[in-house]
């Protein structure tokens, strides 16, 4: 177990590198990225244009060999724009499936909150089961499939907010943030667009099926395991919490910390995991009675919480 945990650590510490040549100055973004992609969760970058999530997605792709489709999410996108549709072929007298980008590994859907609920909700199936059903037909989805989300949290005209339902299925909400004076100063010089080509290929799909493995096999004690319900539960109960995390989230909470384990080189979660993903997890999960609350201010109520749920001792 040892040899299989020091390997995975290797590869995905190698992973991060091989990124962080097409963006400079943000490797704990990528190692969260790279977390929630080994927990078989989704990410949500809420962030401002221009900071190079594109450009993070496509270097992903590139450093795991895996297709990569990209949706700009407007409102007269269709969910047959996402999922395909069926074409009437006339010589075979028969319709013919074209599948839609969905039909991919690595998805960007760009500024998501822009297109209507139908269409968001074509992702829904996707993101949970991994699969999609079209025209009474269901057709599997890449084993590795991935959706990375973008919206903007500074523009609300003209967007849908997307419902409790759809953020759910996203393991991860992230940030990129704009880059320091250094780095913005190394991006000016450089042309970080090309870096792409020259991108290596660090894991293929059998490493990532042998990482994912691994993952499954990261011990969780139970008393650990208990302080993440009492985590979740005192979400629940909280006074500025309006609807706390639910099961799916919790379920969520736990692969999402196992993973992170690995990515730290460790057999085994410890309640230090479960702290330093706990905003990405929960805070886009929660529905405060103030919705008027800064980011501050809600990671204030989470701190809060974790300060008051003892720590359990071996």
């Amino acid at each position: 177990m040892e040899n299989k945990i020091d390997s995975a650590k290797q590869k995905i510490d190698r992973l991060v590198l091989e990124i962080e040549k097409a963006i400079v100055g943000k490797r704990d973004t990528i190692r969260f990225m790279l977390v929630a992609l080994l927990a078989d969760g989704h990410v949500l970058f809420e962030d401002i244009p221009g900071v190079g999530k594109t450009l993070l997605v496509k270097a992903l792709a590139k450093a795991i060999q895996g297709d990569f489709s990209r949706i700009q999410c407007t409102p007269d996108l269709l969910p047959g724009d996402i999922l395909g549709f069926s074409v009437y072929n006339s010589q075979k007298k028969e319709f013919e499936f074209q599948p839609g980008p969905i039909f991919t590994t690595i998805l960007l859907a760009d500024e998501i909150n822009r297109t209507t609920p139908r269409t968001q909700s074509a992702l829904l199936e996707a993101m949970a089961e991994n699969h999609a059903t079209i025209d009474n037909h269901t057709y599997p989805l890449d084993k590795h499939f991935f959706v990375l989300a973008t919206q903007n949290p500074i523009e609300y005209e003209g967007t849908y907010p997307l419902p409790e339902a759809q953020l759910d299925r996203f393991l991860f909400r992230l940030k990129i943030g704009y880059p320091s004076y250094e780095d913005e100063l190394s991006l000016l010089l450089d042309e970080y667009e090309e870096v792409l080509s020259t991108l290596e290929m660090i894991l293929d799909s059998k490493d990532l099926d042998d990482i994912k493995s691994t993952v499954s096999m990261i011990y969780l004690e139970p008393s650990v395991a208990e302080y993440a319900l009492h985590l979740v539960a005192a979400t629940r109960a909280h006074d500025a919490i309006k609807l706390g995390i639910s099961p799916r989230g919790s379920r969520a909470f736990v692969q999402a910390a196992k993973a992170y384990a690995l990515s730290q080189g460790r057999g085994f979660v410890s309640p230090r995991d479960f702290q330093e993903i706990l905003p990405f997890v929960f805070l886009h999960r929660l529905i405060f009675h103030d919705p008027s609350l800064s980011e501050d201010e809600r990671n204030k109520i989470l701190q809060a919480i974790v300060a008051q749920i003892p720590i359990p001792v071996r």
